[in-house]
């Protein structure tokens, strides 16, 4: 008998998403011979303990027994069981450091942990994530922070609607002014917010036309990688030159600084890779963005205004372009800022859902068959060794 564990979050504050709904793990019971699904109780989780325990699920404080145990964001240290096997975003490969000591303790007790966030193709491509909720989540925001500042238009808090579906039946009617909006990236979260790009009638346009024309109706361009950067000498650009060099590369963003009311950005970022623009392009006078929704959300990273994390409870903050600090939202003199870590948060039970579903197809039904080298990719440390692929993490993981 396979036994999986989904753990209670332990990390403050409590995230309220899932890596299994109810009826997923229903399902791995009922159609996956020889697997059980026990849940930790919690009061804070978006499904109950009553949902989970009427799918069949048994609710129990003691997960010892389990083989895998599931949870969302990082586990305290205190809370690692010696010996087992986890599965959660550790936040641990690019040597954060407030999630050292948690990383020292996974090594310490002979944990095997695997990271939502490396389980990858083998072209680097990522299987697993809520970006695709961050981005309908983050547009909403992005809109919404606009309509405000502008008094335009207005939209309801994502967190007033129970569901998606509840959400995008909120948009009937809504009429917007004529705007001009970027929207960069290429992954999951772009998908979500081109998602409601369409859901809202705003209408996709060309670099050229975007860069000369006006419109008289709402309208997006959404740059890609090679839309975004290229090389600093021969102009080139292709995804694996670019990851494998960055520094080489060149943004290319700028000309589209003077025809963007509002930037929705869902690059990835790291400190090789060029920014979208800098602090001295906010100070020109042809500066035209006035909302920025900074959903991949990097501090001082891609977009250099991001000054930290917003809530859900405030998402919006303003940014004195002059001195460079924090400011109310909606002041003339500022730009507005939306860069909310958690933004699934405000859509749980479906970005819940969505998860699970590709955690079971990509990843569960392979470790029950044996393993695959997705899931060998994703293994950072194997009953307290660090991998080959992650022995770079030796000295994060090791010093005291």
């Amino acid at each position: 008998m396979y036994k999986i564990g989904l753990i209670r979050e332990g990390k403050l504050p409590q995230d309220n998403r899932v890596p299994l709904t109810p009826t997923q793990c229903r399902y791995l019971q009922l159609k996956i011979r020889n697997v059980k699904v026990f849940v930790q109780p919690c009061s804070t989780r978006c499904f109950s303990n009553d949902e989970y325990a009427e799918a069949g699920i048994e609710v129990k404080e003691d997960l010892s027994e389990c083989d895998l145990l599931l949870g969302v964001k990082e586990v305290p240290a205190n809370l690692l069981l010696n010996g087992k096997q986890y599965m959660f975003f550790s936040h641990t490969k690019k040597k954060q450091p407030h999630n050292q000591k948690m990383m020292q303790a996974i090594l310490d007790k002979k944990i095997t942990l695997l990271d939502y966030e490396c389980l990858e193709h083998e072209d680097g491509q990522r299987i697993l994530g809520f970006g695709f909720f961050a981005g309908i989540v983050g547009a909403h925001e992005g809109m919404k922070a606009y309509g405000t500042r502008t008094n335009s238009f207005a939209l309801c808090k994502v967190t007033e609607c129970e569901s998606y579906k509840e959400l995008i039946s909120s948009y009937f009617q809504l009429k917007l002014p004529n705007i001009k909006i970027a929207i960069t990236g290429s992954g999951r979260v772009a998908s979500g917010v081109l998602e409601v790009m369409n859901i809202l009638d705003v209408i996709e346009v060309d670099e050229n036309e975007y860069l000369k024309k006006d419109f008289s109706y709402p309208v997006y361009v959404h740059l890609k990688g090679n839309h975004l950067y290229q090389h600093k000498i021969d102009r080139s650009y292709t995804r694996e030159a670019f990851h494998k060099n960055p520094s080489e590369f060149t943004c290319l963003f700028a000309p589209f600084l003077a025809t963007t009311d509002i930037l929705m950005n869902g690059t990835y970022w790291d400190a090789r890779l060029p920014r979208l623009f800098e602090w001295s392009d906010m100070l020109k006078p042809d500066f035209r963005i006035q909302t920025i929704a900074d959903i991949s959300d990097d501090v001082n990273g891609g977009v250099p205004c991001n000054l930290g994390d917003s809530t859900i409870e405030n998402p919006v903050y303003g940014v004195d372009v002059i001195s460079r600090q924090m400011i109310d939202p909606y002041q003339p003199s500022g730009v507005d800022v939306m860069a909310v870590g958690n933004l699934p948060n405000e859509l749980p039970r479906d970005a819940s859902t969505y998860f699970g579903d590709q955690l079971i197809k990509f990843v569960i039904l392979d470790m029950l068959k044996g393993g695959s080298s997705v899931i060998d990719r994703a293994t950072i440390v194997k009953e307290g060794q660090l991998t080959e692929r992650y022995v770079y993490l030796k000295d994060y993981a090791e010093s005291r």
